[in-house]
C-alpha cells in the first residue's frame, strides 16, 4: 500500500514539473492575453460605442501592462521598460492617468514581477524587485495626487493640495500596493523555489546513480585486474620453467641427435615468445574488452623525436643488420628505451644528451643506453647509485628477462648506462644438421629472415657505444 502511494506521488511529482515547465516558458502570454480580455470584456459598457477600444482613456495603460505581462518570462528588462514608459508617461501627462474604473491595471506590473521572480537570474530578480518598489511608490503618488487620479474614487476631494493627501493616505495606499507586490512576489519564488528542488533532486538521483555505476565498475576492474594478475603468475611461472628445463637439457645433453636439440630449443623459444606475449595481451586490454595496439620497434624513431622536442639530446645509432623479432619482444625493446629516455629526463633535466645504439651483429639484439647523470655536475661524485634506482629498473629487468634476455644498469663515470640484450630466438643450422635433422625425422627452424627494424635509426655507432657493444657479456 505504501509503495502503491509513493509511486502515486512520484508521478504526481513528474506530471507536475512537466506542467511547470510549460508554464515557465508560455505562462506570461497565455496570462496576457487573459489579462487583457477580462478587461475588455470588464470594461466593454464604459468604452463607448464600437469600437471603443481606441477612444477609452484606458487603452494604452492597458496595453502597455499586457505587454510588460507578455515579455516577463522572455525579456524581464524590457517587461519592466513597458511599466516605466507607462508610469513615465503619465507623469507627462503623454498617457491619460488612471480613472476610478480602472486604476487596477497598474496590478499588472506585479504580475509580470511574479514571471520575472520565477525564471529570470538572481541579479535580475534582485533588479526587478528593486524597482517594482520604485514603481509602487510612483503608482501610489498618481492615484493619490490631484494632478493625476486625484484619489480615484477612493478618497474624498482634497483642498489642501498633494502634500495633505499624501501624509494622510499615501504610506496606507504604497503599502497596499507593496502587500500586493510581495503575494506576486512571493508566488514566483515559491514556483522558482519549487523547480530549483526539483532539479537539485534530480541531480542527486543522477549523482547516486552515477556513483553506484562507478562503484560496480571499479569492483569489476579491481576483479579483472587480479584474474590478470594471477593469470600471468600462473604462466609466468610455468612457462619459465619450461623454458629453464628445455634449456638445461639441451645444455646437457650435447650427445643427443640434432633434431633433439632443435625440438628443444623450439620449447625454449615458444615457451618465452608466449611468456611475452600473454603479458602484452593481459597489459593491453582496455576496460571494453578490446585490445589496444602495442608499440613496435618502428615505433621507436617517434619516440625518438617526441623526447627530442622535450629538449632531450638523443644521438642514435645501429650497428649490424637488423633482424625481426617476435611482438613480445619488440614490446619489450620499446617500452625499455622509453624508460630509459623518461628517466633521462626526470633526472638529468632538459637538455641531457643521450647515447643510443642498437647493437645487431650478434645472437640478439644489442641495446645501449647511456645519459648523463646530473650530480656529474651537481653533487659529489661517490653520491650512491641507489638514489636513481626506483620501480622503473626492476620493471625493466623483468620485460628484459620475459623476452628471454637480460638487463644491466648502473653508473658509470659520469654517464648513467643501460645494456640489454634480447636474443633473437632462432639458431642459425648447417647443411650438417640438416642432414641429421631429416634422418631423425624431426623439423628443423627456419633462419628468420633479416628485416630492417630501424628505418630512422642508422646512424654511425660511437665509439663509446662500441665499447658498450664490446663488454655487453
Amino acid at each position: 500500500m505504501i509503495r502503491e502511494v509513493l509511486v502515486i506521488a512520484v508521478d504526481m511529482v513528474a506530471g507536475m514539473e512537466s506542467v511547470l515547465k510549460i508554464a515557465r516558458r508560455w505562462g506570461a502570454p497565455v496570462v496576457a492575453v487573459i489579462f487583457f480580455s477580462l478587461w475588455c470584456v470588464g470594461e466593454a459598457g464604459r468604452m463607448g460605442a464600437w469600437p471603443g477600444l481606441p477612444t477609452w482613456s484606458g487603452t494604452w495603460p492597458l496595453a502597455l501592462m499586457t505587454l510588460a505581462v507578455a515579455t516577463a518570462s522572455w525579456k524581464p528588462i524590457v517587461s519592466l521598460g513597458f511599466t516605466a514608459a507607462l508610469l513615465f508617461g503619465q507623469l507627462s501627462h503623454s498617457i491619460p492617468p488612471m480613472a476610478s474604473n480602472h486604476w487596477a491595471i497598474y496590478l499588472g506590473s506585479f504580475i509580470s514581477l511574479t514571471f520575472v521572480l520565477w525564471t529570470a537570474p538572481r541579479r535580475i530578480r534582485f533588479v526587478a524587485a528593486g524597482t517594482n518598489v520604485v514603481f509602487a511608490a510612483m503608482m501610489a503618488f498618481l492615484m493619490l495626487s490631484w494632478r493625476y487620479g486625484g484619489g480615484v474614487g477612493w478618497y474624498g476631494p482634497s483642498y489642501g493640495g498633494d502634500r495633505g493627501m499624501l501624509m494622510d493616505y499615501g504610506w496606507q495606499l504604497f503599502a497596499l500596493l507593496l502587500l500586493i507586490g510581495a503575494t506576486c512576489s512571493a508566488v514566483g519564488l515559491l514556483l522558482a523555489l519549487y523547480q530549483e528542488r526539483g532539479s537539485l533532486f534530480r541531480a542527486r538521483e543522477l549523482a547516486q546513480t552515477s556513483l553506484k555505476e562507478t562503484e560496480v565498475d571499479l569492483i569489476v576492474e579491481q576483479e579483472r585486474t587480479r584474474i590478470a594478475r594471477d593469470l600471468h603468475d600462473v604462466l609466468a611461472h610455468s612457462l619459465a620453467v619450461i623454458a629453464a628445463q628445455a634449456d638445461g637439457t639441451r645444455y646437457l645433453s650435447k650427445g643427443q641427435p640434432r633434431a633433439v636439440l632443435n625440438a628443444l630449443d623450439n620449447i625454449a623459444r615458444l615457451a618465452r615468445n608466449a611468456l611475452v606475449d600473454a603479458q602484452r595481451v593481459i597489459e593491453g586490454v582496455r576496460d571494453d574488452g578490446m585490445v589496444t595496439p602495442q608499440p613496435q620497434l618502428e615505433d621507436i624513431e617517434s619516440l625518438i623525436e617526441g623526447m627530442q622536442r622535450g629538449s632531450l639530446k638523443i644521438h642514435p645509432s645501429a650497428s649490424g643488420t637488423p633482424v625481426e623479432l617476435s611482438t613480445g619482444q619488440q614490446v619489450a625493446v620499446f617500452r625499455i628505451v622509453q624508460e630509459c629516455l623518461t628517466n633521462a629526463l626526470k633526472h638529468g633535466g632538459r637538455g641531457t644528451a643521450v647515447r643510443l645504439h642498437f647493437d645487431w651483429s650478434g645472437p640478439g639484439l644489442t641495446l645501449h643506453v647511456a645519459s648523463v647523470m646530473a650530480h656529474a655536475a651537481q653533487g659529489p661524485p661517490d653520491r650512491p647509485a641507489s638514489a636513481r634506482i626506483g620501480r622503473g629498473l626492476p620493471g625493466m629487468r623483468e620485460r628484459a628477462h620475459l623476452a628471454g634476455g637480460w638487463l644491466t644498469a648502473g653508473p658509470d663515470g659520469e654517464h648513467f648506462r643501460v645494456t640489454v640484450f634480447i636474443p633473437y630466438g632462432t639458431r642459425e643450422a648447417g647443411p650438417e644438421d640438416a642432414s641429421s635433422g631429416d634422418e631423425a625425422g624431426g623439423s628443423i627452424p627456419e633462419i628468420a629472415e633479416a628485416k630492417p627494424a630501424l628505418a630512422g635509426v642508422g646512424l654511425p655507432r660511437s665509439e663509446a657505444a662500441e665499447r658498450g657493444a664490446g663488454n655487453r657479456g
